[in-house]
């Protein structure tokens, strides 16, 4: 299988080499990811400049611009064959909840809704991975039975976390929901000069309980979570209920 992977902490960071020698032990695998950290890019694309594309290895592309970029370009002008999946990851730092909006992981993801198989973006709850041949081990078991899902799947992308925890330690899998977060912390004043002030993002809100199992909630319980994400943003019943309201 040819895999097109990505990321949004730069083509150098440690999971995503490591991911790389995984599966190119079984697959087709290149890499085409960012120069630099793009962490928090969403499914940005670079739109309104010219975008750097510089070749490390024979299948290693450094891109200077978003993860969405990579997918992008990767898909449709780097090489000169089909790619059948998008993988993104593993990021550095857990994709929960209502974080997949801005989350540049997923959104590199979302560009690959299209291919012979489903998208995964992937992320563990840690910076410095410590498990890491656990981790990478399981993510080549998760593709697999990705790929024999039925049809009804494709088109949709899969978000998976990974508490960084041992296969001994680690309970195993659950399919959740996205967990809600409360009211985020208030940003950060970096410097103040006059009218002019810096700031900087801050914590996202914490966990909501709420009672279906989320992808919170299972990575706290030592799960790993997989959540289904889709991006048929129609909405058919209300937008028929809509026309009550709009009748012209």
């Amino acid at each position: 299988m040819k895999i097109l992977l990505t990321n949004d902490d730069g083509y150098q960071a440690p999971n995503i080499q490591n991911l790389y020698r995984k599966l190119s032990q079984n697959h087709d695998v290149w890499i085409i990811a960012p120069e630099n950290n793009c962490s928090g890019m969403s499914a940005a694309i670079s739109f309104l400049k010219d975008t750097e594309i510089r070749q490390v290895e024979e299948r290693i592309y450094a891109v200077d611009g978003t993860p969405a970029d990579c997918t992008y370009f990767g898909l449709l002008g780097i090489v000169d064959f089909e790619f059948d999946m998008v993988v993104s990851g593993i990021n550095h730092g857990a994709n929960l909840g209502t974080d997949v909006i801005y989350s540049g992981t997923v959104g590199a993801a979302v560009g690959g809704r299209k291919l012979k198989y489903p998208p995964l973006a992937l992320s563990v709850a840690s910076y410095e991975t410590v498990n890491m041949d656990f981790i990478v081990n399981k993510t080549a078991k998760i593709i697999d039975t990705i790929k024999s899902l039925p049809e009804q799947f494709h088109g949709k992308v899969f978000n998976v976390n990974f508490p960084d925890l041992s296969e001994d330690e680690c309970k195993g899998i659950k399919i959740t929901s996205l967990a809600k977060r409360g009211v985020p912390s208030k940003p950060i004043v970096i410097s103040s000069d006059g009218d002019i002030k810096k700031y900087r993002y801050n914590l996202s809100g914490e966990p909501v309980d709420e009672p279906t199992l989320t992808d919170a909630r299972a990575v706290k319980d030592g799960y790993i979570s997989i959540s289904i994400l889709d991006y048929d943003l129609d909405q058919e019943p209300l937008r028929e209920n809509l026309k009550s309201f709009f009748n012209e």
